[in-house]
């Protein structure tokens, strides 16, 4: 039964902005929340303060769960507006039966809201590195996309050690990537410059290659080393965020993996890609040695006002629970590191992806961020036990144009290896606020 839903006027909307009591709810798929014009409108992006909670979502058994974790609850006056009328409308419905009585819809967002440029909206900014599996498979069956400029592109399937990720299944013509190629398999760290050198080469990456990182989502049947967890997207972005360091000018993470390739539909082969080295990576490694903090530059920022030694690590990790590997005995957190919550272990990152594994909306991670002190006003430096997870904060912060971030490439893991560093465990002061503001 279809539900009487009363449309809003750009006007009426625009008024409805000043009141905080009105939620705007962005349905269009994050993607196009983010930045990307997916229908040719005039501005990219979304109206200015809106949640993004995709169409697709509507078909996930806890959707309003996701609607209560992002603050919206039934006495709230939501604004729901997308792309396609019809799917404003089921939406709309959507809420109206979970109890939500004052639902509005607005269908002249790219016609009316878009056009006008004293309207506000926001974006990420630099949405265009965090690109979809549509705008990628346009790139590859066409080799031009939006805001592609170059004629040179390389598409990566990143694993740890296991090259069955990439032999049971991988998007057309991407060639694998081991993630030990370009960090070394003693210390997590990122290898030596002329190491990294000849990986980028034997592989066919130039400093002006644009290369596209993805990983799988593994399951617990799968041969991962990691069963259950995400650590072949992990990878990927820890590559791409060692390709920027070293100096890789255009490096993009496909949004979601490979899981957001086969939601739509795309095809997926077995066919290995042969690899094309190339005889010079172009450049110097690396292009951008500010990325990497080391262990003395870790010490001095610990004793910064001006900096923050960022644990994206979970909360068992931070108090010394667990240590969140079979291969570090010591437990604990640096102390006066602040606590960045990555989600439920070492493997994981819930608290920055979404239920189909795309990136959280950035304001939801700047309010996880902001309730430790993380800001942009300062130089954060983000590290978890090996980098991994450090480095898809960092890379978060990126996307978002903050200024000085690094990443703490030694981490937890040789921290506690040197037997002089201190080492904290239980509950320090002043968390309560952050421990309240995840419960949110």
């Amino acid at each position: 039964m279809t539900v009487s839903i009363n449309q809003l006027s750009t006007e009426q909307l625009f008024k409805r902005l000043k009141n905080p009591a009105v939620k705007v709810v962005d349905i269009r798929p994050c993607d196009a929340y983010n930045g990307w014009k997916i229908q040719q409108e005039a501005r990219g992006g979304h109206i200015k303060g809106a949640k993004s909670l995709p169409y697709k979502w509507l078909n996930y058994i806890d959707w309003i769960e996701i609607v209560r974790a992002k603050g919206m609850v039934a006495d709230d006056e939501l604004v729901i507006y997308g792309y396609n009328p019809e799917k404003v409308q089921k939406v709309a419905e959507q809420f109206h039966r979970a109890g939500f009585t004052q639902v509005y819809v607005y269908n002249n967002f790219v016609d009316q809201w878009c056009a006008d440029d004293k309207l506000p909206m926001e974006k990420l900014e630099q949405y265009n590195k965090l690109v979809s599996a549509q705008w990628l498979h346009t790139l590859i069956n066409t080799g031009t996309a939006a805001e592609y400029q170059n004629n040179r592109y390389i598409v990566c399937h990143a694993h740890y050690r296991n090259p069955g990720a990439y032999d049971q299944g991988h998007i057309p013509g991407a060639v694998e990537m081991d993630t030990n190629s370009l960090e070394s398999p003693k210390t997590w760290n990122r290898r030596p410059a002329d190491e990294l050198k000849r990986a980028f080469e034997s592989i066919g990456i130039t400093h002006d290659t644009t290369v596209i990182m993805y990983g799988r989502f593994s399951f617990p049947d799968s041969n991962d080393p990691f069963p259950g967890s995400s650590a072949g997207h992990l990878g990927a972005i820890r590559c791409a965020f060692i390709m920027m360091y070293a100096g890789v000018k255009d490096v993009r993470v496909l949004n979601g993996g490979l899981q957001s390739w086969q939601d739509e539909g795309f095809e997926i082969t077995t066919k290995q890609t042969p690899k094309n080295p190339v005889s010079d990576f172009g450049a110097l490694i690396p292009a951008h040695p500010e990325f990497m903090v080391d262990m003395a530059q870790a010490k001095e920022m610990l004793k910064s006002d001006d900096s923050n030694l960022v644990s994206v690590r979970s909360w068992s990790e931070y108090i010394g629970q667990v240590s969140g590997y079979n291969y570090i005995n010591k437990k604990g957190r640096i102390p006066g590191s602040v606590f960045a919550n990555c989600g439920s272990d070492a493997y994981h990152m819930e608290n920055y992806r979404n239920l189909d594994h795309t990136m959280r909306e950035c304001h939801e991670i700047e309010k996880l961020w902001d309730a430790s002190g993380i800001t942009p006003g300062k130089h954060n430096a983000f590290y978890c036990g090996t980098g991994w997870r450090g480095s898809e904060a960092f890379f978060n912060a990126w996307l978002m144009g903050w200024p000085r971030i690094s990443v703490f490439d030694g981490g937890w893991f040789e921290w506690s290896n040197d037997e002089n560093n201190p080492i904290e465990t239980g509950i320090p002061k002043n968390t309560e606020t952050v421990q309240e503001e995840i419960a949110k």
